[in-house]
């Protein structure tokens, strides 16, 4: 989307009541990034980030291409290990955390590129993401002993919920690899949720869909900030979805923060026009 364009659907946001989410109570903060710093060798993909995350709020990170955003989220989720700064999450600061603890903390993640296991039903993919809750060793969960046959019905029972959530019911027993792009972001969305986390990570979540898939994965993220309470950061360039379910953004550009406030503060910060919104001819 080119400069313009992007301009024209952050005005039409505006227009039609960009921000309608914003009327939403959030909380205390729950993720405080202070100071993140990130290099490759000599290349600096973040430098000096700071930005805090409140308790049921919607929170999106933009900017354009190679600003570092999915770095972010890699850093919050163990995925890379900064070389500067911390991480606050309810309190508790670490600075080296690796993606199974932090999961283990209550925040799960989306990719931008699909992970989802091709050959598995949409039930299996999404049951994937229960493993952190079993309780019985693998051993168990291969023979399905009693005890383990009886968790299994449990969880199980848990990730239908999700399914009914998400309404793919009906592709419950079908391969992933045999469904649209649009529905498979959607189980990829739904193996995420059933990790129960607090904060939950969306990296381009509405990458590659069309008008009518965007609406529906936008209201699945505001139903799962309202209905389950859980807090969301997500990464995402279509600006007229952004100002629309977004309560705070923050702006990223060459691995610096630009900008960082309201949608309205955002949309009529000069630095974010100059590098990302761009300007009206």
């Amino acid at each position: 989307m080119n400069a313009q364009n992007i301009t024209e659907a952050a005005m039409l946001a505006g227009a039609t009541g960009a921000g309608t989410a914003r009327g939403r109570r959030t909380g205390d903060v729950i993720l405080d990034v202070k100071n993140i710093s990130l290099s490759f060798g000599g290349v600096k993909a973040l430098t000096d980030i700071s930005f805090d995350v409140r308790e049921h709020e919607v929170r999106a990170i933009i900017g354009p291409n190679g600003a570092g955003k999915s770095s972010m989220l890699n850093c919050i989720n163990g995925v890379y290990q900064p070389q500067q700064g911390s991480i606050t999450f309810r309190g508790k600061t670490f600075k080296h955390m690796n993606s199974r603890q932090v999961a283990e903390m209550g925040v799960a993640r989306t990719f931008q590129n699909l992970a989802l296991f091709k050959g598995m039903s949409v039930l299996d993919n999404i049951m994937t993401g229960r493993n952190l809750k079993m309780k019985s060793g693998l051993l168990a969960q291969a023979f399905r002993f009693g005890p383990a046959e009886r968790e299994e019905l449990a969880q199980r029972e848990f990730v239908e919920r999700i399914i009914d959530f998400l309404e793919i019911q009906l592709y419950r027993k079908t391969p992933v690899g045999r469904l649209p792009y649009g529905l498979q972001k959607r189980v990829d969305l739904g193996r995420a949720l059933a990790m129960e986390p607090q904060v939950l990570l969306l990296d381009e979540p509405m990458a590659g869909m069309n008008v009518e898939e965007k609406q529906d994965m936008s209201r699945f993220i505001l139903d799962v900030n309202d209905e389950f309470g859980t807090t969301i950061v997500l990464i995402e360039h279509d600006m007229g979805v952004v100002m629309d379910i977004s309560d705070r953004v923050v702006v990223l550009d060459y691995g610096k923060k630009i900008g960082d406030g309201t949608p309205d503060e955002v949309r009529s910060n000069e630095d974010v026009i100059r590098a990302y919104l761009g300007t009206e001819h």
